[in-house]
C-alpha cells in the first residue's frame, strides 16, 4: 500500500479525527481533495430516510481467514456497544460482474442522523474496531449517504 493510500485510509477509518492540515503536513507534495455535499439534506431524520454508513474492504494477501473473522467479529459487536447504531449488516462479494475492485467485504451501518454517524465515528468501541482491522487492511472505501424512498 502506497503511503498516500494508507494515509487516507487512515483519515476516513479514525473517523476523520486529525486535521486535514496535518495529514497535508506529512507531505507537502500530496494534496487531499475535500468536496462538499450537493445533497443539502437535513442533519436530522425529519422524513423517515436513513444516513447510510458503506464500508468496503479489502484485507492483505497474507491475512487468514481466522483473521478476518476476528475482524468480522469486531465490525459486528458495534451495535451493541454502539446505541447510535440503528441497524447493521455485512457480507462478502458475491458480484459475478468483476468490478469490485478487490473489495471483498462489505459493512454497512445505518444512523438517524448526522450526529449519530458523529457519535458514532469517535466513539471507544469504533475506535477498538480499527485498532482490530488496522494490521489486515489492504483498502478500504467509505461513502455515506441518505438512503432516498422515492
Amino acid at each position: 500500500m502506497n503511503k498516500t493510500t494508507l494515509i487516507l485510509t487512515t483519515f476516513f477509518l479514525m473517523g476523520c479525527l486529525m486535521p486535514i492540515n496535518q495529514i497535508q503536513g506529512q507531505n507537502s507534495n500530496q494534496k487531499l481533495l475535500v468536496s462538499k455535499s450537493i445533497n443539502k439534506r437535513p442533519t436530522t431524520n425529519n422524513n423517515d430516510s436513513k444516513l447510510r454508513h458503506v464500508v468496503l474492504l479489502s484485507f492483505k494477501d497474507e491475512t487468514s481467514t481466522e483473521d478476518i473473522r476476528k475482524v468480522q467479529e469486531a465490525f459486528s459487536a458495534l451495535p451493541g456497544k454502539i446505541p447510535q447504531i440503528k441497524d447493521y449488516e455485512w457480507g462478502t462479494n458475491n458480484s459475478p460482474e468483476g468490478l469490485n475492485d478487490g473489495l471483498t467485504h462489505c459493512f454497512l451501518v445505518t444512523f438517524d442522523s448526522e450526529e449519530d454517524r458523529a457519535t458514532y465515528l469517535p466513539h471507544p468501541g469504533h475506535q477498538a474496531f480499527v485498532k482490530i482491522l488496522q494490521p489486515y487492511l489492504d483498502r478500504a472505501v467509505v461513502v455515506d449517504y441518505w438512503a432516498n424512498e422515492e
